[in-house]
């Protein structure tokens, strides 16, 4: 019963610290969230540009194939950026007591995924004008954000913490998303198993995440089941070292800070 309702106050703290965070955000703004499809938008189109037209990579139906990269990549890397300073930027919420500090990477992650689902219809509008009607397989898209989100809150969580003792974590993961956006398959295909480099998709958690939206999206079909073993198998270890992490030195972060 307590567990109950220690669930319910941290659901709906998370509510009114995500709805505060776009307030903040956004204040003053004449365009308010709909600056958060602005990067994405202009990737695309970069994008579809260059390798449509200048460079083409002979992908069919590009144009979703590339915006479903996008969008997928940028709550995932936007998600880790702002999850290694969300305990060191929140010092006076880490402060006060009985403040429950466990919900600062998931705060962040849920943040930067409304920007992820403000964005959803318009992939859905791309993919159903390039390949047709929306396929009953998008029923499994609630299951991949799922995975998404359970995967990238098992790093979130190691990052903030780590990020307390040493600052250069946020340095580190500014470049690691850079490199990682190369690395990961957001603009081209999985690299072919008979080609150099080639384990750099097929052992990248974030290229098989990938897989299953362009399933949906692009293919119109179910996502593969191995995806979300293949996600789980690395994320449940992550996502419980990163609770006993956590909770080891979560007591010095006052000290810390």
């Amino acid at each position: 019963m307590k567990l109950s309702r220690n669930m319910l106050h941290w659901r709906d703290l998370l509510f009114e610290l995500v709805s505060r965070d776009l307030k903040v955000r956004y204040q003053r703004s004449a365009i308010g969230l709909g600056w958060s499809l602005m990067k994405p938008l202009a990737q695309l189109a970069i994008f579809a540009t260059v390798f449509s037209s200048i460079l083409p990579l002979d992908i069919k139906n590009y144009t979703t194939f590339v915006f479903t990269g996008v969008l997928v990549w940028a709550w995932f890397s936007s998600s880790l950026t702002s999850a290694a300073v969300s305990i060191v930027g929140s010092r006076e919420m880490v402060r006060r007591p009985g403040f429950p500090v466990r919900l600062l990477p998931a705060l962040t992650i849920l943040s930067q995924g409304v920007h992820f689902i403000l964005a959803l219809p318009l992939l859905f509008v791309s993919s159903w004008i390039q390949i047709g009607p929306p396929p009953i397989s998008a029923l499994a898209l609630p299951a991949l954000i799922l995975a998404q989100f359970v995967f990238t809150l098992a790093i979130c969580n190691i990052l903030a913490s780590l990020h307390v003792f040493f600052r250069d974590i946020e340095h580190l993961v500014g470049i690691t998303m850079m490199l990682g956006f190369y690395v990961t398959p957001v603009f081209y295909r999985p690299i072919d198993a008979n080609q150099d480099y080639w384990f750099l998709t097929a052992f990248n958690p974030m290229a098989w995440i990938l897989e299953g939206y362009r399933a949906i999206f692009v293919d119109h079909t179910w996502p593969p089941l191995w995806i979300y073993g293949y996600v789980t198998m690395v994320s449940v270890p992550l996502l419980l070292f990163g609770h006993w992490y956590f909770d080891r030195v979560s007591n010095r972060f006052v000290d810390e800070l």
